[in-house]
């Protein structure tokens, strides 16, 4: 079952709450690219808001996060979900992705020696997935969260990332949504209740400013 074309619409910028004054560290977060595969990128008009600035904005980021040695994480839904696997999902989702074209990451953000790659089951990259682990593992206790869709996936990622005392950083304008009204309301929720929402602009320089004084 693909996902019905979404109307273009301009990405909310805010002004959002900022409830925490909390430090984005190159040497403590990881980036979250989260579910940017072509069944999903299928929906949106390429070209057009939001995903023309939401996708140039990813790539920013992942820059960024590279060049100041950051992990990257993504998440990618398998095709060809076995119904045990793929439960009530299916209810309001349908079967979901076909192996192949669907499942790759769109080339932009295609994964690179040394990233890491998450099977995700459900809308949260935590739930049945080693995600908290690889963080640990990596000494990371920030999370930067980028990706589709805000209100669903990136959302509710981010929730399970600050209950489990990972604080996630929610790139507004580097992800996407169905709809301007649920993007906006995924970042206020963010905002209020769990994490600290940032533009692409802040996210990169703090990147670059914290690689810098850690290698000063």
């Amino acid at each position: 079952m693909a996902i019905p074309s979404i109307t273009p619409y301009r990405i909310p910028l805010g002004p959002f709450p900022a409830r925490v004054e909390w430090d984005l560290a190159a040497d403590r977060t990881a980036l979250l690219i989260h579910d940017m595969q072509e069944y999903f990128i299928d929906a949106y008009q390429r070209n057009e808001e939001p995903m023309s600035t939401a996708l140039a904005n990813m790539v920013r980021i992942r820059e960024a996060a590279e060049e100041s040695g950051v992990p990257v994480v993504y998440t990618a839904q398998p095709g060809d979900q076995h119904p045990a696997r793929r439960g009530i999902l299916r209810d309001f989702w349908g079967t979901g992705l076909v192996s192949g074209r669907d499942e790759q990451i769109v080339p932009e953000l295609a994964p690179r020696d040394g990233d890491i790659q998450v099977t995700k089951w459900r809308y949260s990259g935590f739930a049945r997935t080693d995600l908290r682990q690889l963080l640990a593992h990596h000494g990371r206790d920030q999370l930067i969260v980028i990706g589709v869709y805000a209100h669903m996936g990136c959302m509710i990622s981010a929730t399970d990332a600050f209950m489990s005392d990972v604080a996630p950083f929610f790139a507004v304008d580097a992800m996407a949504d169905f709809s301007r009204d649920e993007h906006e309301m995924a970042a206020d929720y963010i905002a209020k209740r769990a994490g600290l929402v940032m533009t692409t602009d802040s996210i990169v320089e703090a990147l670059l400013t914290s690689r810098t004084r850690a290698t000063a």
